[in-house]
């Protein structure tokens, strides 16, 4: 494969000559909107064979159930997990079913050969992280119990083959609890036949002060779980500055202290499939940046003729543009900027990668996940 940088002047047909490959390839592997129109900097996915549809990279993506149901087919040969987003709870340890049907997902997955997902979250009722929830259940062993209990009957009943623990900003008085708790639900899963993963905020020491990392013991949860997944996105996130999402060199600084703590094969690394467009100047507490996909980042660029431009350090592609007298900044991810992370997950040796989230198709991400990672260039 080849990764081609468009340049000034290139088109759809002469970039197909110089390669001897047929535009509608180029066209399909990109996801090209009709008329087909390029901006300098874009990175193009270049392949010379049928596009395999098959798993080289373990895979895991996170999907709600208003998933477009084309866009789930084109993603599932690819996953090797389908982890579904989500079930919630209550504080008698009740589960609190996702508010649309999942059963259609379930039956999607296992008829591309990917293993359903039930993923467990502390949602509130306004659908935000309720870290009151996992308090109440943790201090409650009744509760703790029940929960543990729905969930093992719902991973039978409904035709699950694994559990995801999704809980985030966990107080630091509830950490030794949510470890004991997530080493409870993984032997009541390993029963049945399965496997738990817990969802992990990207720390890069133990004592890694804050909301968002005190809850979580890195050691004891990869001893408590089958697998973890560490989150290595949202550097750039709604109401921060702009800059990556998963900046390359951010992701090293956690995976280098994962690894102290969780053998590395136990380990699968966040991957977005999403970006942001911000606008300028960022007001910290005013600005709000718009999330979006990385197919749509590129046609904002085309309809506003913005030159994409690469960051080396955090090898992420982004580009600005003006409208309406208002300068917007986008940062979003491209072939180049996957092809990095892919790399990066090799050289530590881990399980594989979870894809937050699947929603959107961005198909130069699983094609990637198909090849010979040294064999593609860069042009």
């Amino acid at each position: 494969m080849i990764i081609y940088l468009v340049k000034q002047g290139d088109n759809i047909d002469n970039i197909a000559t110089r390669y001897r490959v047929s535009t509608d390839r180029i066209i399909y592997v990109n996801q090209l909107q009709y008329p087909y129109k390029l901006v300098v900097g874009q990175a193009l996915l270049i392949t010379f064979e049928e596009v395999y549809d098959g798993r080289k990279i373990s895979a895991n993506g996170f999907a709600y159930p208003f998933i477009s149901p084309w866009v789930l087919r084109q993603t599932l040969p690819y996953l090797e997990e389908l982890s579904i987003f989500s079930y919630g709870f209550t504080t008698a340890g009740d589960l609190v079913l996702p508010q649309l049907s999942t059963e259609w997902m379930i039956r999607e997955a296992y008829y591309y050969g990917a293993k359903p997902v039930l993923t467990l979250t502390p949602f509130s009722a306004e659908g935000n992280f309720n870290n009151y929830l996992i308090h109440a259940v943790l201090s409650d062993e009744n509760a703790k119990n029940a929960l543990i209990r729905n969930v093992r009957n719902a991973v039978e009943n409904d035709g699950y083959q694994g559990v995801n623990i999704d809980f985030e900003f966990i107080l630091a008085e509830d950490r030794d609890a949510f470890s004991a708790f997530v080493r409870e639900m993984t032997y009541s899963i390993n029963e049945i036949g399965y496997e738990v993963t817990v969802d992990l905020a990207p720390k890069t020491s133990a004592d890694q002060p804050g909301i968002v990392y005190a809850g979580k013991d890195y050691r004891a949860l990869g001893e408590a779980a089958d697998r973890a997944l560490v989150m290595t996105y949202e550097w750039g996130y709604t109401y921060g500055p702009a800059m990556a999402v998963a900046p390359i060199d951010k992701v090293r600084q956690v995976l280098d202290y994962a690894v102290t703590e969780i053998p590395n094969e136990k380990i699968s690394m966040g991957v977005p499939n999403y970006g942001y467009d911000w606008t300028l100047p960022y007001v910290r507490g005013e600005s709000k940046a718009i999330t979006i996909g990385n197919i749509e980042a590129l046609q904002i660029a085309i309809r506003n003729d913005s030159e994409i431009m690469f960051d080396e350090t955090s090898q992420t592609p982004y580009f600005s543009y003006v409208t309406q007298g208002t300068t917007h900044e986008v940062w979003f991810e491209d072939a180049r900027s996957i092809l990095a992370k892919y790399k990066q997950l090799r050289e530590y040796g881990l399980h594989g990668f979870g894809c937050w989230q699947v929603m959107q198709l961005f198909r130069n991400m699983w094609i990637l996940a198909q090849a010979d990672l040294d064999d593609v260039v860069i042009e």
